[in-house]
């Protein structure tokens, strides 16, 4: 792991062209998170395991999904927001649903079907 830290700003995973994370003030913001590992796979297993990358940078930064102040979610192709919900849904913290946005987006790699974005507090 590449971490960094300066002028009150911690840095996951520098590379040279974005980190994973950063975090200042409380605040943990994550890089969009794409299925690097599954890029083939349908909707729903990409949304898990983009889900799961979310849980274990969280974790990483003092945080959790309970945690999340915001989200935003780019969808290849909106009729799959149905299917990603449902996977969605059975991982979300319920009390805890973050404001969201979901939106249809030329994705960089044309087998991704989702990339997230979040934004997320540091545990107490």
């Amino acid at each position: 792991m590449a971490a960094g830290i300066e002028a009150g700003i911690q840095r996951l995973h520098v590379g040279k062209r974005l980190s994973e994370a950063a975090i200042a003030g409380g605040t943990v913001y994550l890089a969009g998170q794409v299925p690097e590992h599954q890029p083939d796979a349908d909707i729903e297993g990409q949304t898990a395991e983009v889900l799961r990358h979310i849980d274990h940078l969280l974790a990483e930064a003092g945080s959790s999904k309970q945690h999340l102040l915001s989200v935003q979610i780019y969808l290849k192709d909106i009729t799959d927001i149905g299917r990603m919900n449902a996977v969605w849904d059975a991982w979300v913290v319920p009390g805890h649903t973050p404001p969201r946005a979901t939106v249809q987006a030329a994705l960089a790699d044309p087998r991704w079907r989702i990339e997230v974005v979040v934004v997320a507090r540091q545990q107490a």
